[in-house]
């Protein structure tokens, strides 16, 4: 089966492993007004802030090969879309950090690798910080499996890797035995779910299927028994690519994640979001049981206080200001589209600012409203996936989750893992502690309850925690959605099958491709019916600033972007649905593109 997916790995990157320009990798761009609190430190900051990801020790990243023969690092990734970072003595781009001290640190990733952008129009490149990047993880990913599994293939190919990992030309024997040993444990979970994660076709520049690869994660690589606590079998092939979303403005959302599963709004529930993702790309989670008790923290890399950072400068990112001229009058008239009824083409009601949620303490949020509007299904549909909960069986926090039966839904695992982690560490004061007993999993029959195994009860403070995920009966719903169309189950409060995210549209302009799935490639297009709309375009970073999105014309070697029509909805690549302004004259077309550029 790999062999087959290495394969594919190679078709499907060699050209992407020998472009640099997917999103253009000037280090000197002109960066985009965002608001005065969007300082050159706070930018600095956001490019760099440890989250709490591992992914590889760096000494072992700075010692791997390219395909070429060159150094891994050789380019700083900008091979695969990433942007440099000149203050990062280590060749890492944007978003990449190495943590711990000199000789020991591990690479991992933070917000900025896939939330911020340049684009070229006029000659000019803009850094949208941010925005949506033009990065292929799928070819990082296949990249880097491909070359550690070169490295352990045979003594030869991996003595010269130990020799730059232990800087020395003749390295102690053992020590080279040892080095070998983390190596292949490394590859051991890291190929794992590389062959049974990544589908076969890749995600394409700009797109991830963050929600099916956070739930392989910890579904797959972090609740099974040592010594490598996997459990393969709960791994499926993440084949729901969705565009980045933009970060300006999502703290105020009530809502969050493309489907809209997750309840947003104020710190403690930014920090549920933040602990979800960071699992996701690849913090360290092995939850253990000690009698009763399940600890979430016994070995768990999750960074908190830089969460909280990272979300505290994420407040600080406005959304970019367009750069180049707009036509007042035609700007004004377009607005007045915008804001008419939606029964005639108008768009506030689902993207305009509106009161949501009233979340602790007495704050305020923005309505996004999550409603089905005839686009791809593939992305909502992973919500019913469901895995062995492994060392969580059984595993639940007092009024806050419900057991977790054996074989249960990923999302309630998720959910499990992210509330407890959270409060175990809050109510520790930031440090593990055995008296911050948050979570049991009794054994069947047992009299144990919360009381006697001394659990503590969420406190106030934290009762938005409880209600971080909308997870009940989400697999019931799905089955009955997918026989009763986008009928919504009972008792559940996830929204109708296909239903997504509705934001703001502040700052839209900088955002293409658009739709969840990034399917279609500037805003003129989505005005057109869905048959209309292209089924295929390149993507890029060349910019145009009259249809609002992806230019035609791309580099040669950028990436091309095949999509479906409304006959395979499920494809995960439809550019079906949206169907509004779809019948407005080409002036008033015109007209409400030249607003949207103001927003």
């Amino acid at each position: 089966m790999f062999r087959t997916l290495f394969l594919i790995l190679i078709a499907s990157t060699f050209v992407l492993t020998t472009r640099s320009d997917a999103q253009g990798t000037d280090a000197n761009p002109i960066y985009l007004d965002q608001g005065v609190g969007w300082t050159a430190a706070a930018r600095a900051d956001f490019y760099s802030r440890d989250q709490g990801s591992r992914l590889i020790a760096l000494s072992w990243m700075q010692a791997l090969k390219q395909r070429n023969g060159q150094p891994f690092l050789a380019d700083g990734l900008s091979r695969y879309g990433y942007l440099p970072n000149p203050a990062n003595t280590a060749n890492l781009p944007v978003g990449f950090h190495a943590s711990g001290p000199q000789d020991f640190q591990v690479v991992g990733m933070t917000c900025s690798a896939c939330h911020t952008r340049q684009i070229e129009a006029d000659g000019n490149v803009y850094r949208v910080d941010g925005g949506p990047a033009f990065v292929d993880f799928y070819a990082l990913l296949g990249d880097l499996d491909k070359a550690v599994g070169d490295v352990i293939a045979s003594d030869s190919s991996f003595a010269p890797f130990a020799a730059a990992v232990l800087r020395s030309t003749t390295p102690d024997a053992v020590e080279v035995v040892d080095l070998r040993r983390q190596v292949e444990g490394w590859y051991l979970r890291f190929h794992t779910l590389i062959v049974r994660a990544l589908p076969k076709t890749s995600w394409g520049v700009g797109r991830l299927d963050a929600v099916g690869m956070i739930f392989n994660r910890i579904s797959g690589l972090d609740i099974g028994p040592p010594p490598d606590f996997m459990i393969p079998e709960n791994m499926k092939t993440a084949d729901a690519p969705v565009r980045y979303p933009f970060l300006w403005n999502s703290p105020r959302q009530d809502k969050t994640q493309w489907p809209g599963f997750a309840n947003n709004g104020n710190d403690i529930l930014g920090l549920a979001r933040n602990v979800g993702e960071v699992l996701g790309v690849f913090a360290t989670f092995e939850p253990k049981r000690q009698g009763a008790i399940v600890h979430f923290l016994d070995n768990n890399s999750t960074n908190f206080d830089g969460l909280s950072e990272l979300e505290n400068l994420v407040k600080r990112i406005g959304p970019p200001k367009w750069p180049w001229k707009i036509d007042a009058a035609l700007a004004a008239r377009g607005k007045a589209i915008f804001e008419s009824d939606s029964a005639e083409a108008g768009c506030s009601g689902c993207h305009g600012i509106e009161d949501g949620e009233q979340r602790f303490p007495f704050i305020k949020t923005w309505r996004t409203p999550v409603e089905n509007v005839g686009t791809d299904t593939r992305e909502y549909d992973i919500l019913a996936w469901k895995a062995n909960t492994g060392v969580l069986k059984g595993a639940y926090i007092p009024f806050a989750t419900a057991p977790l039966k054996e074989n249960d839904e990923i999302l309630n695992i998720l959910a499990t893992s992210v509330i407890g982690s959270i409060a175990e560490h809050l109510l520790a004061g930031g440090a593990p502690s055995t008296n911050a007993r948050v979570a049991a999993a009794p054994d069947p029959g047992s009299s144990d309850t919360p009381e006697s195994l001394g659990l503590v009860r969420l406190p106030p403070t934290l009762q938005d925690l409880l209600t971080a995920f909308d997870t009940a009966s989400a697999s019931e719903a799905i089955k009955k959605a997918r026989r009763q169309g986008a009928e919504r189950a009972s008792h559940t409060r996830l929204p109708p099958r296909g239903s997504y995210e509705a934001r703001v549209l502040q700052g839209i302009w900088a955002a293409a491709p658009y739709l969840h799935n990034g399917s279609v490639p500037t805003l003129a297009e989505l005005l057109k019916p869905s048959g209309q709309r292209k089924s295929q375009f390149s993507v890029g970073g060349k910019y145009d600033i009259e249809n609002v999105g992806l230019a035609a014309t791309q580099d040669p070697l950028s990436d091309n972007l095949s999509v479906t029509d409304c006959s395979n909805i499920n494809s995960g690549n439809s550019r079906c649905g949206h169907e509004y302004g779809t019948s407005l004259s080409d002036q008033d077309k015109k007209a409400l593109l030249e607003y949207l550029k103001t927003l």
